[in-house]
């Protein structure tokens, strides 16, 4: 603005540009300068409006508009545009058609139906933040932006799904619409960005597309510009530092939410930037939970304050196995067998580390060994790597070689591994021993077993035939207990009973009697078959 030679001209500081204005043209569409010169007409805007919530852009626009001027209004000025209007007073009860209602007005017609506008009108209030916030536009930009990923939760990005090469990459589907998706929740600063996402969590936005979100935002503002290693400021670390701390937060909890790979990223940029025990132990929890979808190489954990000799983080890898076999409720072993395998796999990776130590070796073998117990796996595994590590630290002294091998079970080795390792130099001469003793006592057990097998299976053949004949014994009888009981029913039908003597022959009846146990005449008395026993048509009664 040129200065006037007017009596009411004045002077305003907005930031470090003076600008000069007609107050009491200011004051016809201001409220708050109205008031100011009504108190006191001399007043001078300039110590008065000293905390004026606007840069010298914006500022101009409201001098234009008590000019008499067209504004331009746009997405990117419509923010700083309302809080500095609100903030003068430049309502519908002080003027008229006032530069509030019609920047409302462009407000709720341009930016509150677009998801990128929003984002764009979001970037310009960072300076004005705490007003914006206070006369609610931040509260209409978020109901706004929860109603469109309510519908639609790809306005958040697209789930990520990594690909062979295991890194991030957009499916055909993203580039065709890579046009919609330029104006990203993740261009915003964290002020803005963290209550936003917590919103959406409360009214249930897909975690999957949250979850998506944080790790592309702790992409972008962590990732691309640290490595771990360079050196930056203590104000940008710390900076760093309490994004990854509120982005821990904010992730949602839950199996499969992001890739196990990329949890681990989050983690080792945790560790590397000091963030809290909360934070480092949360991501631990989530990767604790998919484990069994981890690879080898998202184990390699350096710790924090890790010096130039490489080394792993054994309490880590601990804690996460922990969380794995707390958390791990499905049926299927299949789960087990894979966290085994993929310590065994690690456990290789690192023994052939030739600064890794003797202890931080025997903790991963045990680790290793009781994973391998879990899922009820030989120790094989756990062989080959101690034989891989015995290979690659040839230093190791004898007594050395013993500590180690103590974490090895020689009774869950199989015969070719003990073969193996009966002939295995690199092992120390008391777990050889141990070895053949063991190949020893496998083989007494086979030997054992496999006569006592033949022993029962022999025993069990000879039952079977004493069995067979006994049945076939007890049939010969039935049947001719069964001829007998015909024989004499047809005598008895016949009125009487005939002593049949031939040569070298009893009768009947004698050998019925002999049967029953009566076999004298003296038997007779005592047979119970003939005590008080009268048969009618004979007329014979016999007394007791």
């Amino acid at each position: 603005m040129t200065k006037s030679a007017s009596s009411t001209e004045s002077e305003v500081q907005v930031g470090s540009m003076p600008l000069s204005l007609d107050k009491e043209l200011l004051a016809s569409k201001s409220a708050k300068v109205a008031a100011l010169i009504q108190e006191n007409s001399n007043a001078d805007l300039y110590y008065l409006l000293h905390d004026i919530p606007a840069d010298s852009e914006t500022f101009d626009l409201v001098a234009r508009f008590c000019h008499g001027c067209a504004v331009q209004m746009s997405t990117e000025n419509i923010v700083p545009l309302i809080c500095l209007s609100f903030y003068l007073g430049m309502d519908e009860n002080h003027c008229n058609n006032n530069l509030l209602s019609k920047a409302v007005t462009f407000f709720e017609q341009t930016v509150l139906p677009s998801w990128n506008e929003i984002i764009k009108a979001l970037r310009s209030s960072e300076k004005s933040l705490q007003q914006t916030m206070q006369i609610g536009l931040f509260d209409a930009c978020l109901q706004a932006m929860i109603a469109k990923a309510s519908d639609n939760p790809r306005h958040l990005g697209e789930p990520i799904v990594l690909t062979d090469k295991g890194d991030d990459r957009p499916n055909a589907k993203r580039r065709l619409f890579a046009l919609d998706w330029q104006e990203d929740l993740t261009t915003l600063s964290l002020q803005l960005y963290e209550p936003i996402i917590y919103t959406m969590k409360q009214h249930e936005i897909p975690p999957t597309y949250i979850s998506a979100s944080i790790y592309r935002y702790a992409k972008k503002w962590i990732f691309h510009c640290n490595n771990g290693r360079e050196t930056v400021s203590i104000y940008k670390r710390k900076s760093q530092r309490n994004v990854i701390e509120t982005l821990e937060k904010l992730l949602p909890h839950g199996r499969e939410l992001l890739p196990c790979t990329l949890l681990f990223e989050m983690l080792r940029c945790a560790i590397n930037l000091e963030a809290s025990s909360v934070c480092r132990n949360g991501f631990e929890i989530r990767i604790g939970k998919q484990l069994d979808q981890a690879k080898v190489k998202d184990l390699l954990i350096l710790p924090q304050g890790y010096a130039k000799e490489v080394q792993y983080d054994i309490e880590c890898t601990r804690r996460i196995l922990k969380v794995f076999y707390s958390n791990y409720d499905s049926s299927d072993a299949s789960g087990f067998i894979t966290v085994a395998e993929l310590m065994e796999e690690f456990l290789a990776e690192v023994a052939c580390d030739m600064d890794l130590m003797i202890d931080s070796f025997i903790s991963l073998a045990e680790m290793s060994m009781a994973a391998a117990i879990g899922a009820k796996r030989n120790s094989d595994g756990i062989y080959r790597v101690i034989d891989i590590y015995f290979e690659k630290h040839a230093y190791l002294t004898e007594k050395e070689k013993e500590q180690v091998c103590k974490v090895l079970d020689f009774r869950k080795m199989s015969p070719e591994a003990c073969e193996h390792a009966a002939k295995n130099e690199r092992l120390p001469v008391r777990a050889v021993v141990q070895v053949l003793f063991m190949a020893q006592l496998q083989m007494r057990e086979t030997l054992a077993r496999t006569a006592y097998d033949d022993d029962k299976s022999e025993k069990e053949e000879k039952e079977e035939d004493e069995v067979r004949m006994e049945m076939e014994k007890m049939s010969i009888k039935v049947k001719e207990l069964e001829k007998d009981c015909r024989e004499m029913k047809q005598e008895i039908t016949n009125g009487c009973i005939r002593q049949r003597v031939n040569k070298g022959k009893v009768s009947l009846w004698s050998e019925m009697k002999r049967k029953f146990g009566c076999m004298t005449s003296m038997g007779d008395f005592h047979c119970p078959a003939k005590k008080k026993k009268e048969h009618p048509k004979c007329g014979i009664h016999h007394n007791s």
